[in-house]
């Protein structure tokens, strides 16, 4: 069975489809996941690993006041830093990760607390399937585990985005072949 990032440049390349990533608590292990893949340069535009919060805002558009208000472990901060990584460097795709690794809390969330999140084109034949989606996490581990988990399920999270539009086109062909029924 072909890895979640196999599959994620596989699909992308056959749809023609780009995606960038922007990274806090995984410190760019999502990009070299992708990156292993060969043929990634066909789909993979680059990535931002804003570890400090100062740059989530900086490089990636994140609301400075919700910064302020929440910290950088929230699951607002994690679509923003999908939908700013997918403009800034004008992908078709955003994914994003934030989050506590540990050892010690932060922002007053205790370590293994994580937001993984997905930003892409919204289309006719699917429009449940594009925009942003977050997913919380609640990680047990050390912190490699914690780390290893997010880049996980951050690729997972965009297959079932992209698997999901697929769905709804693939539906609305058998709809239009079947007669609208």
């Amino acid at each position: 069975m072909s890895s979640p990032a196999t599959e994620l440049v596989r699909l992308l390349t056959v749809r023609g489809e780009t995606l960038a990533v922007a990274e806090s608590l995984t410190g760019g292990l999502v990009a070299a996941e992708i990156t292993a893949v060969p043929g990634a340069s066909k789909v993979f535009r680059g990535s931002v690993t804003a570890y400090a919060t100062e740059l989530k805002h900086r490089l990636l558009g994140v609301d400075a006041a919700l910064l302020e208000r929440r910290g950088a472990v929230d699951p607002q901060v994690a679509a923003q830093m999908a939908a700013g990584v997918r403009k800034a460097l004008d992908a078709d795709w955003g994914i994003a990760t934030t989050g506590v690794a540990g050892p010690d809390p932060q922002d007053g969330q205790p370590v293994g607390t994580v937001f993984v999140a997905a930003d892409g084109p919204l289309t006719p034949a699917a429009p449940s399937a594009g925009g942003g989606k977050v997913e919380a996490l609640r990680l047990n581990g050390s912190r490699t585990e914690i780390r290893r988990e997010s880049v996980r399920s951050v690729l997972a999270l965009l297959l079932e985005r992209i698997a999901g539009e697929q769905f709804g086109n693939e539906r609305a062909q058998d709809t239009e072949r079947n007669g609208g029924f």
